[in-house]
C-alpha cells in the first residue's frame, strides 16, 4: 500500500510546474492569513465573533503549516485531491464570512484568490468546478443571513467577479503552461544538441589524440631506426677490422693453444655479427606492403628481438604451432612489432621468476596467439582505459604500446582481447584472419616455392662486415 502511494505522489514531487505553482499557492496563503489576522484584531468587534475567527484562521494556518512542510519536502499537499481542497476552502471562506459582515465581508475576496491558486495548479475543468463550489458557498451564505441582511446587488456582483476571475485567471494560466511548455521543449532541444557537441567534440578529440600518438610513434620508431643503423654502420667498421686480423692470424702456423683462443674470438665475433643482423633487419625502413609470411618466423623474430631485454632471460619458450598452419597475408614488419610489444608488456608485469606462455591456436577463419604472464594483473580500474593513447601505469612508459597493438591488428581485420585477474595474470589474445591475396593461385606456384619464406632472403654473415664510408648494407 505504501509502494503504491508513492507511486501516485511521485508525477506531484517530479512535475516543475506544479511545484512552481504550489510554491505560489503558499505565498498566497501565507499573504491571506496575515491580512485576516490583522483585520479580526484590529477592528473593533464582537469578542464572542473575534475569537470564533481567529479559530477559522488558526484552522486554516494549520494546513497552511502542512501545504508548507510539503512543498519544502518537494510534493504537494492533496495533489490527487483538488477537489476536496476547493470544499475545504469553499466552506472555510463561508464560515468566515458569516461570524464576519455577511455578504460584505473582505473575506469574501478569499474566493478569488483560491480560484486564482486552483487555475495555477489544476486544470481548466478543476478551476470551473472549484467557481461553482465557491458560487453554491457564497448562495448558501446568502441564504443563511436574516432577509434584512441579503443584499442582492452585492451579491450579484460578487457572482459575476467570481465568473470573470474563473475566466481570467484560467486563461492566464492556460497560457503561461504553454509557454513554459514551448520553452521546456526549446530546453530539451538545447540540452540535446549540447550533449551531440560534447560528444562530437570527444570523439574528435579522441581521433586527434590517436592520430597525435600515431605520428609520435612513428617519429620514434624512425628515430631509432636511424640511431641503429648508425650504431650497426660504426661498431661493424672496426669489427671488420678486428675480424679481418683474426682471419689472418688463423691463417698463420701458431701452437694449438693460440689457435683455440682464435677461434674463441671469432666465435664471440660470429656472435656479434648476428646481433648486429638482427639489429639491421629491425632498423630498416618499414615496409606497408602485404606478403604471405609465416607466423613462426613472425614470433620468432619478435623473441629474437626481446630476447636482448634485460628482464629476458629465456623466460618465453618458443611455441608450439599447429602443423597445419597456413601462412598468413600481412605486413610482416607490422605483426612483428605487434609480438614484440605484448611480449615486452608481459616482461614488466612479471617478476625475474615469472612465467610467460606463448600459445598459437587455429580457429574458424583464423588464428589466435595467446600471451599469458603470471604477473601482477590489471586493476579494473584501468581496464577500460587500457587501449587509450598516452594511458600507462609503467614510470617510463609511453602509453602507445597496446594502443599502436590493436591499431595494427584493427589493419589486419583481426581483434585484441585480453583476461587478467589481480595477482593471477593477464592473458592477452590476438586474432588474425587467414586472408589470402588475390592473385595467389597465379604467382606462388614455382617461384615461392623456390625462394622460400618471403621478406627474408639473407644468408651468410652480415655481408662479411664489409661496411665502408661509401657503402651500406641491406639486410
Amino acid at each position: 500500500m505504501s509502494s503504491a502511494l508513492l507511486r501516485r505522489r511521485a508525477p506531484a514531487a517530479s512535475s516543475p510546474w506544479e511545484l512552481a505553482a504550489e510554491t505560489i499557492a503558499v505565498k498566497i496563503r501565507w499573504f491571506g492569513l496575515l491580512v485576516g489576522y490583522v483585520l479580526v484584531n484590529l477592528h473593533a468587534q464582537d469578542l464572542r465573533r473575534q475569537a470564533i475567527l481567529n479559530a477559522l484562521l488558526t484552522l486554516g494556518l494549520v494546513y497552511t503549516l502542512l501545504d508548507t512542510y510539503f512543498s519544502v519536502r518537494g510534493r504537494v499537499f492533496l495533489g490527487r485531491s483538488p477537489l476536496a481542497v476547493s470544499i475545504m476552502e469553499a466552506l472555510f471562506i463561508g464560515l468566515l464570512c458569516y461570524f464576519d459582515a455577511g455578504l460584505n465581508s473582505p473575506f469574501r475576496y478569499y474566493y478569488f484568490l483560491s480560484l486564482i491558486c486552483c487555475a495555477i495548479r489544476h486544470p481548466s475543468h478543476v478551476t470551473y468546478l472549484t467557481c461553482a463550489l465557491h458560487c453554491l458557498s457564497y448562495g448558501l451564505l446568502y441564504l443563511a443571513l436574516p432577509p434584512t441582511e441579503r443584499l442582492g446587488v452585492p451579491f450579484m456582483l460578487t457572482l459575476v467577479i467570481l465568473g470573470w476571475v474563473t475566466w481570467a485567471s484560467n486563461a492566464m494560466a492556460l497560457l503561461l503552461k504553454r509557454v513554459g511548455e514551448y520553452l521546456s521543449q526549446l530546453n530539451q532541444a538545447l540540452e540535446k544538441s549540447k550533449a551531440e557537441l560534447e560528444a562530437r567534440i570527444a570523439e574528435r578529440t579522441r581521433e586527434l589524440q590517436e592520430a597525435q600518438a600515431h605520428v609520435l610513434h612513428q617519429e620514434k620508431m624512425a628515430a631509432f631506426g636511424l640511431l641503429a643503423a648508425g650504431i650497426a654502420h660504426e661498431v661493424g667498421n672496426p669489427l671488420t677490422s678486428i675480424s679481418s686480423m683474426v682471419q689472418m692470424l688463423q691463417h698463420r702456423e701458431s701452437d694449438p693453444y693460440t689457435l683455440n683462443k682464435l677461434a674463441l674470438v671469432s666465435g664471440q665475433l660470429q656472435r656479434i655479427r648476428g646481433t648486429l643482423r638482427e639489429l639491421m633487419e629491425f632498423s630498416r625502413p618499414a615496409s606497408s606492403e602485404r606478403t604471405r609470411v609465416s607466423l613462426a618466423e613472425i614470433l620468432d623474430e619478435a623473441l629474437n628481438i626481446a630476447k636482448y631485454y634485460k628482464r629476458m632471460r629465456g623466460r618465453i619458450p618458443t611455441p608450439a604451432l599447429p602443423p597445419d598452419l597456413p601462412p598468413l597475408f600481412a605486413v610482416r614488419d607490422q605483426l612483428v612489432q605487434v609480438f614484440l610489444n605484448l611480449v615486452l608488456n608481459a616482461l614488466d608485469a612479471t617478476d625475474r621468476d615469472g612465467r610467460i606462455d606463448l600459445s598459437v591456436t587455429r580457429r574458424d577463419g583464423g588464428v589466435e596467439v595467446s600471451v599469458r604472464d603470471s604477473g601482477h594483473g590489471i586493476a579494473p580500474e584501468h581496464a577500460a582505459r587500457l587501449f587509450q593513447p598516452y594511458f600507462t601505469t609503467k614510470k617510463h612508459g609511453t602509453g602507445l604500446g597496446l594502443f599502436v597493438t590493436r591499431q595494427l591488428v584493427a589493419d589486419h581485420g583481426g581483434t585484441v582481447t585480453f583476461e587478467s585477474r589481480l595477482g593471477e595474470g593477464t592473458t592477452f589474445r590476438v586474432f588474425l584472419p587467414l586472408a589470402e591475396h588475390p592473385d595467389k593461385g597465379r604467382r606462388e606456384t614455382g617461384v615461392l616455392a623456390a625462394l622460400g619464406p618471403p621478406d627474408r632472403q639473407v644468408s651468410g654473415p652480415l655481408c662479411d662486415f664489409q661496411f665502408s664510408e661509401t657503402e651500406q648494407c641491406n639486410a
